[in-house]
């Protein structure tokens, strides 16, 4: 069983990975065993809608897409969405047995989900984490009167889920010391990484001009603080700079707000775009933004966003805090880092910048997807030997 909340071809971090992995690992054990994915239909953006079957099946890759509500990211949303596939893919796979229970998971229920089957089933439980959601909504819910009744039901919920693992995969070094408690499960680190369609991709040279674009484009929520950054920043580099953001999420109306204080002229938003319409917005901008809000919970993780603009030649610029720093500074050449939120030192970084592009050859041989994958499936197959 491999479960995924999000699975092409929808847009999230969480869909290209689990797509890439799940069909590298299908390709492996082809013809030793079949691989039930439960999934949902494209949902991650209200704004961007995308049929895909309700069922699909892939040579040995059997792919179920359960029907959620329609949603705008809010909370109470969230929560109904996952419960309406939680008790679908319980009612789908009581009558099934399975050898491995695979689960990927950013928001913890997933993985709560494939350790209630695991339990079920007295099955060995694989799980990846690609974000410790305790650490988040401590942050985001610190000023809600509901964390008194959140937060420890989430521990309990975490604690029940990890000690059941036979195996836990951290996308981010940064978690290791968060998971070392939990002694039972082996640990791995098998990161996101670079898709196929970004490599051996070179943008053009772009023309000399007068005002340069600053693009971030994905999700546009409490975890990236965009409204925290992108309207001072373009107050401040009017005339000079034009900042694209191209993305939907929790908190676009936040930003949409701050924008119209603050009078800002120099900001667009686009909606949501497929990959191919995504490598011509690449091409026309002249830096990539990756920012992460200033909350704890973000001093460890790993963006995905990291891999994907890495592996072009623009300069990034990046405002990040903690671990995400570190490997930046260590890994990724070609690089403006600034604290996260800060826009005065953003600001002072980016006037003493020269610009220039360039191909970042070792990142890109260290961190393609297909390397990644094929180590992480073999982790996988493992515990079915």
């Amino acid at each position: 069983m491999f479960l995924s909340f999000y699975y092409e071809p929808d847009l999230s971090a969480g869909s290209f990975r689990n797509t890439s992995l799940a069909k590298s690992l299908a390709m492996k054990i082809n013809g030793l065993a079949e691989i039930d994915v439960f999934t949902t239909i494209p949902n991650r953006y209200n704004s961007f809608q995308m049929d895909a079957p309700l069922t699909e099946k892939l040579g040995n890759l059997n792919i179920t897409r359960i029907r959620i509500p329609k949603h705008r990211n809010g909370f109470f949303d969230q929560i109904i969405s996952f419960l309406t596939y939680y008790r679908n893919v319980i009612r789908l796979t009581k009558d099934r047995s399975y050898d491995l229970i695979y689960a990927s998971s950013s928001r913890l229920f997933t993985a709560y989900l494939g350790h209630k089957i695991s339990k079920r089933n007295n099955t060995t439980f694989y799980v990846d984490v690609r974000d410790i959601f305790y650490d988040s909504m401590k942050d985001i819910l610190k000023k809600s009167p509901i964390k008194m009744v959140v937060l420890p039901t989430l521990k309990i919920v975490e604690r029940w889920t990890f000690s059941n693992a036979r195996h836990i995969n951290l996308i981010s070094k940064g978690f290791e010391t968060y998971f070392k408690p939990f002694t039972n499960s082996e640990l791995s680190f098998f990161t996101n990484g670079i898709d196929d369609e970004f490599l051996n991709w070179n943008p053009p040279e772009l023309p000399e001009k007068e005002r340069k674009t600053i693009m971030d484009a994905g999700n546009i929520g409490e975890g990236q603080g965009l409204h925290k950054l992108i309207p001072n920043l373009a107050k401040e580099l009017d005339g000079k700079y034009d900042l694209i953001v191209i993305g939907d999420g929790g908190a676009k109306h936040k930003l949409i707000d701050e924008l119209k204080k603050k009078k800002c002229t120099n900001v667009i938003i686009k909606p949501p775009v497929n990959r191919k319409q995504l490598r011509i917005e690449y091409e026309n901008a002249d830096f990539y933004l990756i920012h992460l809000n200033d909350y704890k919970a973000f001093k460890r993780v790993l963006p995905s966003k990291i891999f994907e603009l890495a592996a072009l030649d623009r300069p990034i610029i990046a405002g990040v805090s903690g671990y995400p720093y570190d490997f930046l500074k260590e890994n990724v050449s070609n690089i403006i880092l600034f604290k996260s939120c800060d826009v005065t030192d953003c600001i002072q970084k980016l006037q003493h910048y020269t610009y220039r592009s360039q191909k970042r050859e070792s990142f890109i041989e260290k961190y393609s997807r297909l390397k990644i994958n094929n180590d992480m499936v073999d982790s996988i197959i493992s515990y079915l030997i």
